[in-house]
């Protein structure tokens, strides 16, 4: 019996064929290429010659969908050869080429028919369509190259989203709407919490005022974590030699996403892709004692990745990308307690950005793919049963990813959902029992023998660009107190209030409150307007009453939350208010 994963995947990629058949009946002469499905939904991949649709033409897919379901009973699948494939496929480029693919890597080649559309396909499909597939929706048309290859043709690409119910269905598009009032990418320009310019480059955000206040005010808050539990920061450089990343593996495993060489004085670099090497000669740089272990570097190390054009988009995918990375190196018999360790970083760290839905995904190894995983099948097993024994041992909500580990060992990722009930991947825990020995880091240990450490690779949060990007959709942009670039606005009632607005000012900022003062000449109702749309947590108002009521040194001022209108205040008061909750991460 087909799990519940399993049938939305067959149910997608069905209702992928639906739309398929209804654009041939549409647009005759065009083609079908690929239509797999995805999270949340599926696409289809057109050649559409000349013609050129847009989304104003969805709903009228949709309609033919519609009436072509009620014929659609059952797919009937007929094995072909690649003779066969050819000659059913005559006009279809994409497919004859598929069909020789598959029949080259010794795959069976199967078509498809629900009753009036032949298909080439492999993947699986719902047993009575006309039933299963009512549910559906179309939701964009994009660009996409063939195969994803820049070289080739640029084909037309179709999204939908298919749900076994009404009610799922419903939900998933109220969710998408929701999701574009939050767009972070729309929010940050209106908050101005970023910048992305094609002068500087794609994926390469520049940080404004603002944006860089929440960044550090999340690395402040790291740093206090880690210092209180025994990590040593330290600072990489952004280059280093190519040789250092063939002897970890890296470059032979992830060439693809790195930048080319260059050279310095005869000598090749590159741009750093990840940190860990960087960590691993600050561990060799001297002599290590098992009475040292474990130690445990960390860095918020910015490192650079190819992501293609089409694949960059806003904070969430990045070129330039800032990991809160530490690696300790420990013993064997330290390995439960630093992985507990970690645990309760993160769960910190989750609990002060309002995150508190979450699971894990333990990633294993394919024992099968040789290429990409180290070839050492004890050493795999017995990586992959500590972490499965630390998951039990927390009570860990999990599931399992067969062929997500990295290439040096298994990994525990945090899958977080937020306010909308989407999930998000965050942090990472890796357990590698492999790079010490290639890389010859040793520790002596209390019979004066070298023995290799145990590595966790550990982000607490991932990337940060990523991490502001889910915050800020998470909040809609109306930050927690302590993350807000803006904590306090300052509204005179009129200019003759300015200087009274500067004691305010004055106090506040002494206090390492973020204040500004609105010196616009506008009307107060344009001011307080502004101070909402900003999404500032407490507006500060102050007008003749305010003046009236304060009495030597007891400043009064009118408070508004985001939620309320708090009343008059004294501003003595309301300091210690926002202390607190800046301290209580609320």
């Amino acid at each position: 019996m087909e799990n519940k994963n399993d049938y939305l995947q067959n149910l997608r990629h069905s209702c992928a064929h639906l739309l398929a058949k209804a654009v041939k009946d549409l647009w005759p002469g065009t083609h079908n290429a690929i239509g797999p499905a995805i999270e949340n939904g599926f696409y289809q991949d057109f050649d559409f010659g000349k013609v050129k649709i847009s989304e104003e033409d969805l709903a009228k897919i949709e309609k033919r969908m519609k009436q072509i379901l009620p014929q659609w009973k059952k797919f009937i699948f007929n094995e072909v050869t690649l003779d066969e494939a050819r000659a059913l496929f005559k006009d279809n480029p994409y497919k004859i080429e598929l069909a020789k693919e598959f029949a080259k890597d010794g795959k069976q080649l199967q078509t498809n028919d629900p009753g009036d559309f032949l298909d080439l396909c492999k993947m699986g499909h719902v047993d009575n369509p006309s039933h299963d597939l009512k549910h559906f929706k179309l939701l964009s048309v994009a660009g996409a190259y063939w195969r994803g290859d820049e070289k080739n043709k640029m084909l037309t690409r179709i999204y939908g989203t298919c749900f076994p119910s009404k009610d799922e269905l419903d939900k998933y598009l109220w969710q998408l709407e929701e999701a574009k009032k939050r767009d972070h990418r729309i929010l940050g320009k209106s908050l101005d919490l970023f910048v992305i310019d094609d002068n500087i480059g794609k994926g390469l955000p520049l940080l404004t005022p603002k944006g860089y206040i929440i960044r550090k005010s999340i690395l402040d808050f790291e740093y206090e974590l880690e210092s209180r539990a025994g990590f040593s920061h330290v600072w990489t450089p952004h280059i280093a030699k190519t040789e250092i990343y063939r002897q970890t593996g890296h470059f032979q495993h992830y060439k693809e996403v790195m930048y080319q060489p260059f050279g310095i004085d005869n000598e090749e670099y590159v741009l750093k892709p990840m940190n860990c090497p960087h960590h691993y000669s600050i561990y060799k740089s001297k002599p290590r004692s098992y009475r040292d272990l474990p130690i445990r570097l960390t860095e918020p190390g910015t490192c650079y990745r190819y992501e293609k054009s089409g694949e960059v988009a806003g904070l969430l995918r990045v070129r330039a990308l800032t990991i809160d990375d530490s690696h300790i190196l420990m013993r064997e018999d330290q390995i439960e307690s630093e992985f507990e360790l970690c645990l309760n970083l993160i769960k910190k760290m989750f609990t002060a950005f309002g995150l508190h839905k979450y699971y894990v995904r333990l990633s294993l190894a394919d024992p099968s793919d040789s290429i990409k995983y180290i070839a050492d099948k004890k050493t795999w097993d017995d990586a992959s049963q500590i972490l499965q024994n630390i998951i039990n041992v927390n009570k860990l909500n999990f599931k399992i990813a067969k062929g997500e580990a990295s290439f040096y060992g298994p990994k525990i990722d945090f899958i977080v959902q937020d306010s909308l009930g989407r999930d998000w991947q965050m942090s990472t825990l890796q357990l590698d029992l492999f790079m010490a020995k290639k890389l010859g880091l040793i520790y002596t240990d209390e019979k004066g023998n070298p023995q290799y450490p145990v590595i966790i690779h550990r982000g607490l949060t991932g990337s940060l660009e990523r991490t502001l990007a889910i915050l800020i959709e998470h909040y809609a942009g109306a930050f927690p107190l302590w993350l807000s670039p803006v904590q306090v606005m300052i509204i005179p009632v009129s200019d003759k209030f300015l200087d009274y607005c500067q004691s305010v000012y004055n106090l506040l900022t002494a206090a390492n409150i973020r204040v500004i003062i609105d010196k616009d000449n506008k009307p107060l109702g344009a001011k307080i307007r502004q101070g909402v749309l900003q999404k500032i947590p407490y507006l500060c108002i102050i007008g003749e009453k305010e003046v009236a009521a304060s009495k030597n040194n007891d400043i009064i001022a009118s408070i508004r939350s985001r939620e309320k209108d708090l009343g008059q205040s004294s501003i003595n008061e309301f300091v210690k208010t926002l202390l607190d909750q800046v301290d209580k991460k609320i």
